[in-house]
């Protein structure tokens, strides 16, 4: 949270100033729960002394501090289909070829590769905009390749 503050006053005075505590960008928020989830550790409850406590799993991971994001269950497999926890799996899943992020075949598709077929798109071309107020355009088809998981 930062805080962010307004003047208000006569011609620009400051007269009052109000302030208040503001969320950051979402962009900015974003970027540090993936920092946060990148680096969570999994953990488990233990008697510690008389009472209990959350310690990682693995010995050799450091202990948590209250700002670490921590889990008590790792995530099911999302690549393999698993109807009982509603996975649908990434089978059949359009990628992209080229990518190496999160919608790339490479990572998508778990390691099993991928289908490549061609298949012919009809979408609107030749678009005219006319007075007033409509704009008019042609059904163009168009041949692409479509990347599915295997």
């Amino acid at each position: 949270m930062r805080v962010e503050c307004k003047c208000h006053g006569v011609s620009g005075s400051c007269e009052v100033k109000t302030c208040w505590r503001a969320v950051p960008p979402f962009r900015q928020v974003g970027h540090a729960l993936k920092e946060k989830f990148d680096g969570a550790t999994e953990v488990e409850p233990r008697r510690v002394g008389s009472s209990r406590a959350l310690v990682p799993r693995n010995a050799q991971f450091k202990p948590h501090t209250d700002e670490d994001l921590v889990y008590l269950e790792p995530s099911p497999d999302f690549c393999e289909q698993d109807v009982r926890s509603g996975v649908l799996g990434t089978r059949g899943r359009t990628c992209n070829k080229t990518s190496k992020a999160i919608d790339g075949c490479e990572l998508l598709c778990c390691g099993r590769g991928f289908h490549t077929a061609q298949v012919e798109l009809a979408e609107r071309c030749s678009c005219k905009f006319h007075w007033c107020c409509f704009v008019k355009c042609r059904q163009c088809q168009r041949l692409v390749e479509l990347h599915t998981c295997r």
